[in-house]
């Protein structure tokens, strides 16, 4: 037998009916989507609860390893690095404008600098501008801005992590339109991401030199045009599928479905207003927010029956699902509970000027939330053209 032969019989993969075996690792597959925005929301909404730089900046770090090991090579998933910036374009903007919008100073804080003060009008007399800064002012102005930067930085992370168009799957009917609104422009900042990564990789091979503002001259343009075209594209692909379009519901209908939402809504929010407020009266709280949930669910139901969709391949929702959507919840539950440690913890004072001590079970709450790094399976990875083997010729 030729060395051809036999090797060929050699690369051919056993015919059985079992599945390749992995050596006990998972199967790369895409995690359903709302999990990872379940978990996202769920640890900003943990993010919500504390000012302690220590816990913020174990949350930027948490996020920061879930997407190293869980991103894909989608061009949405290369973006996370610009909520990065922004994050840091907030903190920035909060210090500069405490500095601007000086409130004074106490005898016991620590002067950094003075600006130059601007006198105001006596009807503007609740705002200073310029004067005396301290630390503890910018220090408080810093934290707080940080709190808002992690909470851009987790909606990034569910932005980075999620497919946006995967997610339109599982909205309801009644709400496939809005859905594909709110995904379009979800999806534009990772489009300009990708654009701008475009433009600017063909000028480096063009040889372009140029830095600053020149730079940025020639890659505005080129992005806003493939915008445009994109825009376009997006539109007509839009109306060749009906988007926006009645069928066959009646006026009626319509305007049921419309009074239901609204009551709904209102629902929802005297129920929320209720619960919050422990003076308002008790027809205000649960109640209201479950005649509100029944008027919504009927309204999607009504809404949707004159819409007709099918779904091919949904995504599955199995054990990983649960887990990273749970481990989310979890975290953001701890942190509400406070059991196990002072309130006060999450929120440590400026005054006196101390160095901010880490609570043990908010810190547990925290990385647990990073659990969701290996309990989703990997993504799936991007496929390569196969390169054919060298020919063996036969020996004569």
């Amino acid at each position: 037998m030729s060395r051809t032969t036999t090797s060929a019989q050699a690369a051919k993969p056993p015919v059985s009916g079992r599945a390749p075996d992995t050596g006990g690792r998972r199967l790369p597959r895409t995690l359903h989507p709302v999990a990872w925005w379940i978990w996202a929301l769920a640890l900003a909404t943990a993010v919500s609860r504390t000012n302690n730089p220590l816990l913020l900046f174990l949350v930027l770090a948490v996020l920061g390893y879930v997407i190293t090991m869980r991103r894909t090579e989608a061009p949405w998933a290369r973006g996370f690095k610009y909520y990065l910036y922004l994050a840091l374009t907030v903190v920035a903007i909060r210090v500069t404008f405490r500095a601007i919008f000086a409130t004074g100073i106490t005898p016991r804080d620590h002067f950094l600098f003075s600006l130059p003060h601007i006198p105001t009008p006596d009807w503007y007399a609740g705002i200073q501008l310029g004067g005396p800064v301290s630390l503890e002012a910018l220090l408080s102005a810093a934290t707080d801005g940080l709190r808002l930067a992690c909470m851009l930085c987790c909606i990034g992370a569910a932005n980075t992590l999620a497919n946006p168009k995967r997610a339109l799957r599982v909205l309801p009917g009644a709400l496939y339109e809005l859905g594909v609104a709110v995904t379009v422009s979800i999806s534009v900042a990772p489009q300009l991401v990708q654009s701008v990564q475009r433009v600017h990789r063909a000028k480096r091979l063009r040889a372009g030199r140029s830095k600053g503002l020149r730079a940025l001259r020639g890659i505005i343009v080129p992005v806003l045009e493939d915008a445009l075209e994109r825009s376009l594209r997006l539109a007509a692909a839009m109306d060749s599928r009906g988007y926006g379009r009645a069928g066959t519901a009646t006026r009626r209908s319509r305007r049921l479905t419309g009074a239901l939402m609204l009551l709904g809504m209102c629902g929802l929010c005297a129920g929320a207003y209720g619960l919050l407020d422990a003076t308002a009266p008790k027809l205000l709280g649960l109640p209201a927010m479950g005649a509100g949930a029944l008027l919504c669910f009927a309204g999607l139901r009504l809404g949707g029956r004159r819409i007709t969709r099918t779904t091919y391949r949904p995504d599955p929702w199995r054990f990983a699902e649960w887990a990273v959507a749970g481990c989310g919840i979890l975290s953001a539950v701890l942190l509400f509970t406070n059991i196990g440690f002072n309130a006060a913890e999450l929120n440590p004072s400026i005054y006196p000027l101390s160095w901010p001590t880490l609570p043990l079970v908010p810190a547990a709450a925290i990385l647990l939330a990073g659990t969701a790094g290996f309990l989703a399976p990997p993504p799936t990875a991007p496929a390569r053209p196969a390169v054919p083997a060298p020919r063996n010729e036969e020996p004569k």
